[in-house]
């Protein structure tokens, strides 16, 4: 997994006794452990996470392969407008409405 033949151990395991010592080499050794233990812990749990998150079906509740995107473009019934294109309605109503009950003046 980590690349490290058994002869390369060794080698790693003699330079270490040689700078470290005999006192120090098991301490040590321990607390590298330990933090080779913490860092697989946060990678799994890392790991975890990222396909929790990647599960586009659980979080949005349908699958994105199955939309349709001419879906998309076509209007539905319950669409919304916008308020502004009902004032513009509303104006060009009130305008026509206006013009219907204004008197016609001739000119004689």
């Amino acid at each position: 997994m980590s690349g490290i033949g058994g002869s390369e151990f060794l080698l790693l395991c003699i330079i270490g006794l040689l700078i470290l010592g005999p006192e120090r080499l098991p301490r040590v050794a321990r607390q590298i452990g330990s933090w080779v233990g913490k860092a697989r812990q946060m990678t799994r749990s890392l790991q975890r996470q990222l396909e929790e998150e990647i599960d586009v079906e659980k979080n949005l509740g349908f699958d994105p392969k199955e939309l349709n995107p001419e879906d998309m473009f076509t209007p539905r019934d319950d669409d919304t407008y916008s308020p502004m294109h009902v004032e513009e309605d509303t104006e060009d109503e009130d305008a026509a409405e206006e013009e219907d009950a204004a008197p016609t003046e001739k000119s004689a």
